[in-house]
């Protein structure tokens, strides 16, 4: 069973994971044939009596796969921040503060969540409802297999392995082709705020799968994963690459960052290499991990 972890600071945007210790188990029956199908998530062994109909999602990542998968017409409701696909059933429920009789109200007969905030899972599961709890990724494989699970638990099977072969696939072909960029320094920005990512966390060893180095590895309480950088040690550091994936949150991008004072001498700045990401798409670990991936190359590319 894989321990329930929160994408830490990387949902300070409100963030794409490897021993996977869960799902691909062989003797499950399929859901898609109407036999009932037990998956194994971070609350356990979930048993689901039939394939679902109607589902409710409370993170924003799994919304996605659901869709990607082709489970998107048995999601009947989705939390406040799913905002993509953008036929999502969005609503006002809150996959932070959920509200066990607010979702009750859907009746679902599968709630999908990546944080059992407010004790929600134990409230559901009380009332009969299944509910699969798949917890930020922390590697790739990880992220990977939680797509399957998410896949067996809908009936899905197919579409859901179908759907991690095109983004292996993807990924390895991005990096392939851009080449080896040990010799390229970062900074991932989450907020305005200087703070960031470690090469320890998901998004870390995204950028890691180029060889790049983190600067904010050697920083003071870096420890955590998610430090908080001064203004000084950034410049000191003068990072290649900036990425900002705080571009909605914040409204970031190359033009306000040139303006901050001692920026515009950064190497990044003056040779093109702040990059606007997509905040939702660099903070996620679901089916457009490879458009972040891509994006990083593209950039890596770019400046060297």
């Amino acid at each position: 069973m894989r321990p329930v972890r929160a994408l830490g600071a990387a949902i300070v945007f409100g963030v794409v994971t490897l021993a996977s210790a869960c799902g691909g188990g062989g003797g499950e029956k399929d859901a898609a044939a109407g036999g009932a199908v037990t998956v194994q998530a971070a609350n356990g062994a979930v048993e689901i009596p039939e394939r679902p109909g109607k589902i409710v999602s409370l993170s924003p990542t799994h919304t996605e796969t659901l869709f990607a998968i082709g489970a998107g017409d048995q999601v009947v409701a989705v939390d406040e921040y799913s905002n993509h696909p953008q036929n999502a059933p969005r609503t006002k429920l809150s996959g932070f503060k959920p509200n066990a009789e607010a979702i009750i109200g859907y009746e679902p007969d599968l709630v999908v969540l990546s944080d059992d905030m407010n004790g929600i899972v134990k409230a559901l599961e009380k009332v009969g409802v299944p509910v699969l709890l798949e917890p930020a990724a922390t590697s790739l494989d990880e992220a990977y297999d939680e797509i399957t699970d998410l896949g067996k638990a809908t009936g899905h099977e197919a579409e859901a392995n179908e759907l991690v072969q095109t983004m292996r696939a993807d990924i390895e072909r991005t990096v392939a082709s851009a080449g080896e960029a040990g010799d390229l320094t970062y900074y991932h920005e989450l907020d305005d705020q200087l703070h960031t990512v470690t090469s320890k966390t998901f998004i870390g060893q995204v950028y890691g799968l180029f060889g790049m180095k983190n600067i904010a590895d050697a920083a003071e309480d870096a420890s955590g994963g998610y430090p908080q950088l001064s203004r000084e040690y950034l410049l000191e550091q003068d990072p290649d690459l900036v990425f900002l994936a705080d571009t909605k949150c914040c409204g970031q991008d190359a033009g306000t960052v040139a303006e901050r004072p001692g920026w515009g001498d950064l190497k990044a700045v003056r040779d093109g290499g702040v990059v606007e990401l997509d905040d939702d798409v660099a903070s996620r670990w679901g089916p457009r991990l490879p458009e972040f991936v891509k994006t990083i190359g593209d950039a890596a590319q770019k400046v060297r």
